[in-house]
C-alpha cells in the first residue's frame, strides 16, 4: 500500500478518544534492529573497515543516509552514499528472505486493532522495497496505511512520517498513540504531537509526559493504547 496522502478528514473525536495507531517496523514489530547492524558489519569488513560496536547507539534507529553517512565518515571507506544505500538494502533484504522474526505480542496486537476496527499505520524510515518485502510477513490487510522513509522529505527524527500518516488516515496527530523503539522514532512521534508507547530495542529510553516505556509489546493491548489517552 502506498502512503498517498488524501485531504486531512473531520475524524476528529471530542475528549480524548484514541483515533489511530501508528507503528514503527524494524525493532518494534519485527526483531531486526539486530539485522541492520550486522549488515553494515559485514559490509565494512568487505571494504577492509571494522566497525566499533559502540557506533552501534548512533546508527540505529534513524534514516538510512544519516546512518551510511555516518559509518563512511567515521571508517574513512571508499564508497559513496548511493553505492553503499544500495549495499545495504541488498545486505539485509537477503537476511530478511532467510528469517523474518516478529516481536512478542506484535502479531496479537495487530491482530487486536484490526478486530476493532481501529485505523492503522506502519511507519517506518526504511525504504519502500524493504517495507513491502516485511509487509509479505506482517500482513498487508493490518494496515490502511504505509510510510516508508524513501517516502518523505524528511524522515525520523522528524515529525514528517508521523504527520504524513495521520493526514493519510483524516487523524488527529493529539489522538493518535504510537508504538516505537528507538530515541530516534519518540522524537518523531512526539514532535508530530502524538501520545508514545517506547518499547527499547537497543537502548534505554526514559518515561516522559505522553510518553510511557514498556518493556514488550506483550503488555500492550488496545486498552493500554486506549488508557493513554484517558489517563
Amino acid at each position: 500500500m502506498t502512503s498517498t496522502v488524501p485531504a486531512l478528514g473531520t475524524r476528529t473525536a471530542e475528549g480524548s478518544a484514541l483515533q489511530a495507531v501508528l507503528l514503527d517496523m524494524d525493532g518494534t514489530l519485527v526483531d531486526t534492529e539486530g539485522f541492520w547492524w550486522d549488515v553494515e558489519v559485514e559490509i565494512f569488513a568487505r571494504l577492509g573497515h571494522t566497525l566499533d560496536d559502540s557506533w552501534r547507539h548512533v546508527v540505529v534507529g534513524g534514516p538510512m543516509t544519516r546512518s551510511a553517512g555516518f559509518l563512511i565518515e567515521a571508517t574513512g571507506a571508499d564508497v559513496t552514499l548511493a553505492e553503499l544505500t544500495v549495499l545495504l538494502n541488498d545486505g539485509f533484504m537477503d537476511r530478511i528472505g532467510r528469517a523474518l522474526p516478529l516481536m512478542p505480542g506484535a502479531a496479537r496486537l495487530l491482530a487486536e486493532l484490526a478486530a476493532h476496527e481501529i485505523p492503522t499505520a506502519l511507519v517506518s524510515a526504511s525504504h519502500r522495497r524493504i517495507i513491502d518485502r516485511v509487509l509479505a510477513s506482517l500482513g498487508p490487510q493490518y494496515f490502511a496505511l504505509t510510510v516508508a522513509g524513501d517516502e518523505v522529505g524528511r524522515t525520523k527524527p522528524h515529525p514528517d512520517p508521523y504527520l504524513f500518516a495521520a493526514a493519510g488516515l483524516g487523524v488527529d496527530p493529539a489522538r493518535c498513540a504510537v508504538v516505537e523503539d528507538t530515541a530516534t522514532g519518540v522524537a518523531a512521534a512526539e514532535a508530530a504531537g502524538c501520545h508514545v508507547v517506547a518499547v527499547p530495542s537497543v537502548a534505554p529510553i526514559a518515561p516522559a509526559v505522553r510518553r510511557t516505556v514498556v518493556t514488550s509489546l506483550e503488555v500492550v493491548d488496545l486498552a493500554f493504547l486506549r488508557g493513554l489517552l484517558t489517563g
